[in-house]
């Protein structure tokens, strides 16, 4: 009853009119409430933010995001400006007003991206926003949204369009319709010179040798359906290491730590840590790697920013869909079960990766082997 009377008086109180017509002029100033999904979605998407600088040069983006998404988007080029929007702190009267205050500027255009969900809240902001024009989504994969009509422009999204399209082409489906699009479907995370920096320092500190192959992992991930079991990323360490003059490094946080503490005990080698970082110090040292192998999780996307030749391990999801864009970017797939790749299928795309990387001149082939 409750969810009923509550629907019915955002309805009567927000409701607007849909609007037929693509035309949505030249906005000056664009608001993207992305606030509702991880940390991988958001990076996927940023393909939507350069085609809105791409679409409208010199035009201002700015974002909603989550405490659980917005370290994707710190230093963003495409992105002029982001709100951490934390449900926790809406009612302090400082946050509450700094918030209001954003919503209430002079929007063109206000758009709710959707990748595999549909958010009330992201839709509820774009409406309460002072803008001219707002996009949302209709219905996702056919069903309906129930609170599409917050906006006056409504798009269908649809996977079953196209069941393998990659998750950054399928954002762009929201924008197609008005004229906004891009070439270019690669994420990206920007990080500055300090970012170098501390990467480089470690290097250096870790005796990483600028003539040894340097190769980093991920060997965990959020949901335990994606993560490759760690012995096996332990015997394709070892077999990477007697293969070549290889130094490694694992990326992770202290919540990694009980994986590390496997990986300590069944390998001979040990790799450095590069733990606790913020995202633009892990997409600065990964692209100092000459390779990058990883579950699927977050920090693939973020590998998947770098020039790094990466092999990403999937289970039940699909890497088509999920998985970087890039003709050095090599996913892995056998079943819903991760475990049924086999090191030995790791290892030879390894092998691919890396004698590839060598004929592109970073390191001599003769410099690969023992």
């Amino acid at each position: 009853m409750f969810k009923k009377l509550f629907y019915s008086l955002i309805k009567k109180a927000f409701a607007l009119r849909e609007i037929k017509s693509t035309e949505i002029g030249r906005p000056k100033n664009i608001l993207v409430v992305r606030q509702h999904n991880q940390l991988g979605d958001l990076l996927a998407c940023v393909p939507l933010f350069r085609a809105l600088k791409e679409t409208f040069p010199g035009s201002r983006v700015t974002v909603i995001v989550s405490p659980q998404n917005f370290a994707a988007i710190t230093k963003n080029k495409f992105i002029d400006e982001y709100f951490v929007f934390d449900k926790r702190k809406i009612y302090r009267p400082g946050y509450f007003t700094r918030f209001r205050k954003l919503l209430r500027r002079q929007y063109d255009l206000a758009v709710v991206p959707v990748t595999v969900s549909i958010s009330f809240t992201s839709n509820i902001m774009a409406r309460l926003s002072n803008s001219k024009v707002r996009v949302g989504v209709r219905e996702l994969n056919g069903m309906s949204n129930p609170y599409g009509f917050l906006f006056d422009r409504r798009v269908s999204m649809d996977w079953n369009r196209h069941p393998d399209q990659n998750v950054s082409e399928f954002c762009l489906d929201m924008l197609r319709p008005f004229g906004i699009s891009t070439n270019n479907y690669s994420s990206e995370i920007t990080f500055d010179s300090a970012d170098a920096a501390n990467a480089s320092e470690f290097i250096q500190s870790n005796g990483l040798k600028a003539k040894e192959l340097l190769i980093g992992l991920h060997v965990g991930a959020g949901k335990p359906p994606n993560r490759w079991p760690l012995m096996k990323f332990a015997e394709l360490i070892e077999r990477l290491n007697n293969s070549y003059s290889t130094r490694f490094f694992l990326t992770g946080s202290s919540a990694d730590m009980e994986e590390i503490d496997y990986l300590k005990k069944y390998v001979t080698v040990k790799p450095a840590l590069f733990f606790n970082r913020t995202i633009p110090e892990v997409a600065a040292m990964i692209s100092e790697a000459d390779l990058f192998i990883t579950n699927d999780t977050g920090i693939m996307h973020v590998a998947g920013t770098t020039p790094t030749p990466q092999v990403s391990i999937f289970g039940p999801t699909n890497p088509y869909n999920w998985a970087p864009v890039g003709s050095n970017k090599i996913f892995i797939r056998k079943s819903d079960i991760i475990d049924d790749i086999s090191v030995d299928e790791v290892y030879t795309l390894c092998e691919k990766a890396l004698m590839e990387k060598a004929i592109t001149g970073k390191k001599q082939v003769s410099e690969l082997k023992r």
